[in-house]
């Protein structure tokens, strides 16, 4: 094995793989090209558009800007890990569809994670609470109106309870 490389070992929605990477290669790519789970989007690699966000031991972060080697051993959820195993979608998922959230789709990956985890830490957000909430989003096409209403839907449906029974 190369020096540069490290065996890592992370638990993807659920599912446990080990792979190898290089010591510079981010979690999104790792995600992307070794998981085989697309629904990571990159977009700035900056970490500012937020289309990147995925659950590290339950807390949002941007996979862009970390190395697969920094979360080796960890527990991850991306988009992929919030549907149940038969399609069924998330409340918040299902509330993005049902208030129109999304547009070209981009960057809804990372709203969705966004959402669930910032219901899991408030489930009756106020407006203002959901705006700043998604401001570390970006979307290009939407107005954001239609995702501010997701939030709403989801979080009136109880989307905190149900992303916790969902996430796998």
């Amino acid at each position: 094995m190369p020096e540069h490389e490290h065996d890592i070992t992370l638990t993807v929605n659920g599912q446990r793989y080990r792979g190898r990477a290089e010591a510079r290669k981010t979690l999104a790519d790792f995600l992307r090209e070794d998981c085989h789970l697309t629904g990571t989007h990159l977009g700035c690699e900056h970490g500012v558009c937020g289309a990147c966000t995925v659950l590290l031991d339950g807390e949002a972060v941007r996979s862009c800007l970390l190395f697969a080697v920094q979360a080796d051993g960890a527990e991850l959820t991306t988009v992929e890990g919030f549907a149940a195993a038969d399609g069924t979608l998330s409340t918040v998922q299902e509330a993005f569809r049902q208030a129109h959230g999304l547009q070209c789709g981009f960057c809804t990956p990372g709203f969705v994670v966004t959402v669930h985890a910032f219901l899991q830490e408030n489930p009756s957000p106020t407006d203002d609470e959901i705006r700043e909430a998604l401001s570390g989003n970006l979307c290009r096409c939407t107005g954001y109106q239609g995702i501010i209403n997701a939030v709403r839907i989801a979080a009136a449906a109880g989307a905190a309870g149900a992303a916790a029974s969902t996430t796998r």
